[in-house]
């Protein structure tokens, strides 16, 4: 089975300073419960806690749920899989996944585009 990240809210997503934990998985279309266990098992991923404890993540932490995401979900990594790729190059990861990432908009372009034809 193959998930997609909603883009569409991702666009939005630069409008913010800090998300509830409810807005970033609406963006993954997963459970709350996975991010918390992410934020838990990932030391790149440290949301901000208001007065009340509540979780509000930046636009880095969700990058880096993104890059996350990909690794697991798309490339089909475990964790430990993930974590060990993140520690021993993440400059060279996260560069891989921008341009997965681009080349992804390219494809839904010429897609876009046949489709009009």
């Amino acid at each position: 089975m193959i998930f997609e990240i909603n883009y569409m809210i991702m666009d939005s997503v630069n409008e913010k300073i800090y998300y509830t934990i409810g807005e970033v998985a609406a963006m993954f279309n997963v459970n709350t419960s996975l991010i918390r266990y992410w934020e838990n098992e990932f030391d790149i991923i440290k949301p901000h806690k208001n007065k009340k404890g509540n979780r509000l993540f930046t636009r880095k932490d969700i990058d880096n749920f993104h890059l996350i995401w990909h690794l697991v979900k798309e490339r089909g990594m475990t964790l430990n899989g993930a974590k060990k790729k993140m520690k021993e190059n993440k400059a060279e990861t996260e560069h891989n996944f921008e341009v997965i990432k681009k080349l992804n908009e390219i494809k839904k372009l010429l897609i876009d585009i046949r489709t009009e034809i």
